[in-house]
């Protein structure tokens, strides 16, 4: 018996790292990535993997990631920031949350693209979508995964609530609802309540019929003791776009207009159509009527509300101006037109009249005429375009761009379809530090983008989601420094071309700062360049002899930098031989006068 145990513990523990193995978790598109260093603040934070599998480390670049485990993660990352830091030895490289990326697409109310934690499943990333929409195909929902597509029926789990017919998440999978063939070619909004609103006949032979401009159209039983207005409130009353003076009552084939505003106005019955079993009314849109008699006065133009007006004796111009709202901020009031029935113009300078600049009286009104404000126009104005434009239709670029301005967009574009529509950064665009300004969140956001990296690496992950309503600012290459704090930027000072302090960023070197900095003078002494840190080592200095650099090509000899440090570049008049060359010089001169000296 004890041989039996012993054989079987031999053979767990041989078979124990196998298991350990198969089990082991392999990185995933979307996990964030803890890369910890002590020391370099630069890797406190996770870093997520990007779409094509891969993380973005300082002075490294990209390291594919993506389908290998922890173990031959930390072995990829360590071998490329050997070549960056001598010591690793406590460096710590782990998944630091495991997370999927998931498209939704399709008959959903909310398509787009979730991360999700990383035991997500088709439950989650439909809520994370708001939800199916009505009239989605539940039984035919399919999951796309590397070009294969899985069909599955999502109505069987809802029917049982059984969790194995549902298939499970990885990370790029995309989740397509289909829409259900009942639905047809046509979309509408369906809600149910509004069936039980849409009258209450239940013989539609001498039911009376309302449609149009109601808010609740259908067919109403008949009952002698209603009225049109009545019927009209059953019908949850009319819109606001309805135009009340020429509703169409039918009775018996005979056709009645009924002015619902001149019953209002009186509060007399005899306007009161006859109401009869089977009758229809219809309350036409305001736009559809045409307003004509002897008592209208038109109101066209730059006006809030312009339309046909009911006359009324005593009517002043300000009367009849107010009522269509007042001129709006686009009216050229100086140059009002009155149009007489008799064909006639009388102008009229609303804003002298105001300011008391003119003595001309308000001209008389009287029904039928005609008012005319005209909207201010420009030859030189390029922004009639999009000077009427919602601003929760637009979005606003400034800065070096050809063409910055506010510009018509949805939310279906891509940021660069709007960075095109404004002809692209300009050769002054720092497109480095691009800003974008999130107004439509609950709290205020700016999120940054660097544009060079995105054209260098191709990664779609780093192009922000950008609304309707957001703000894109590119900046300009030599005005960025007013902004920076010093703890942000490098000072390069000395026998450099354009000393001062610079932007910089991990990705960076100190050849690269050198070129920013116009490169060191013709009299600059480049075999002992000074690094002072003051980032990580207080008041540490190192030295980097740039012409032997020249020479060997190894990048190994370059320091590291940080924000908050200080480049110092002499000059040749600073170095020990120059000054060696100049005291033997002052030897040689004092040797020479006092051998003249002697002679004389």
């Amino acid at each position: 018996m004890p041989s039996k145990i012993n054989l079987g513990i031999t053979l767990l523990l041989l078979f124990f790292p196998l298991l350990v193995n198969a089990e082991e978790y392999r990185v995933q598109v979307s996990d964030l990535i803890q890369v910890s260093l002590p020391g370099e603040k630069t890797l406190e934070k996770p870093i997520s993997v990007n779409r094509q599998g891969s993380i973005l480390l300082p002075e490294i670049g990209l390291i594919p990631v993506a389908g290998i485990t922890e173990s031959e993660m930390k072995i990829r990352v360590t071998d490329h920031l050997s070549n960056v830091f001598r010591d690793l030895t406590h460096l710590q490289v782990y998944v630091y949350k495991k997370q999927l990326l998931i498209n939704v697409s399709g008959y959903v109310n909310r398509p787009g693209e979730f991360t999700l934690e990383a035991n997500g499943s088709i439950q989650m990333a439909l809520h994370a979508a708001d939800g199916l929409r009505t009239g989605a195909q539940l039984d035919r929902i399919q999951l796309i995964r590397d070009g294969t597509t899985q069909v599955f029926n999502y109505k069987q789990y809802l029917d049982s609530g059984n969790h194995s017919s549902l298939p499970k998440l990885k990370s790029l999978d995309t989740l397509f609802i289909p829409a259900s063939p009942m639905t047809g070619n046509v979309e509408v909004d369906f809600d149910p309540s509004k069936i039980a609103d849409a009258g209450d006949a239940a013989d539609n032979r001498n039911a009376v019929k309302i449609f149009g401009e109601v808010n609740r159209p259908g067919s109403f039983s008949h009952r002698k003791s209603m009225n049109i207005v009545d019927l009209l409130m059953r019908a949850g009353g009319v819109t606001r776009h309805a135009g009340v003076e020429q509703i169409r009552v039918i009775t018996q084939g005979t056709p009645v207009l009924f002015d619902l505003t001149q019953y209002l106005d009186t509060g007399d019955e005899k306007f009161l159509p006859i109401m009869m079993p089977g009758a229809t009314i219809f309350v036409p849109r305001q736009e559809d009527e045409i307003k004509t008699g002897e008592n209208r006065i038109y109101v066209m133009g730059a006006v809030a509300r312009p339309g046909a007006f009911q006359g009324k004796e005593g009517a002043t111009l300000m009367d009849v101006l107010a009522n269509a709202g007042g001129p709006t901020r686009f009216a050229e009031s100086e140059q009002i037109r009155i149009i007489k029935t008799n064909g006639n113009i009388i102008p009229f300078n609303l804003v002298g009249y105001m300011e008391g600049t003119t003595s001309l009286p308000l001209p008389e009104i009287t029904p039928g005429d005609a008012i005319f404000i005209p909207e201010k126009r420009n030859s030189n104005d390029k922004k009639s375009q999009w000077i009427h434009q919602a601003s929760e239709k637009s979005i606003y670029i400034f800065g070096q761009v050809g063409s910055p301005g506010r510009y018509v967009f949805t939310d279906a574009m891509h940021f660069l379809d709007i960075l095109s529509a404004a002809d692209g950064p300009t050769g002054n665009a720092d497109i480095h530090n691009i800003r974008i300004s999130h107004r439509n969140a609950k709290h205020a956001r700016v999120s940054k983008l660097n544009l060079a990296l995105y054209f260098e690496t191709g990664d779609e992950y780093l192009l922000p989601s950008v609304k309707t309503g957001d703000t894109i600012y590119v900046p300009e290459k030599n005005r960025i420094w007013l902004d920076q704090s010093k703890e942000t930027t490098i000072r390069v000072l000395g026998a450099v071309n354009k000393p001062g302090r610079y932007r910089f960023n991990n990705s960076m070197t100190l050849l690269d700062l050198l070129a920013e900095a116009g490169g060191p003078s013709s009299n600059a002494y480049v075999k002992k360049i000074t690094v002072v840190n003051l980032s990580c080592c207080r008041d540490q200095a190192r030295s980097f002899d740039l012409a032997k650099f020249s020479r060997t090509a190894s990048f190994a000899d370059l320091p590291v930098l940080r924000v908050g440090d200080t480049v110092y570049v002499p000059s040749k008049d600073e170095s020990t031989l120059e000054k060696m060359r100049a005291g033997l010089n002052d030897i040689f001169q004092l040797t020479a006068l006092s051998a003249l000296l002697g002679f004389l």
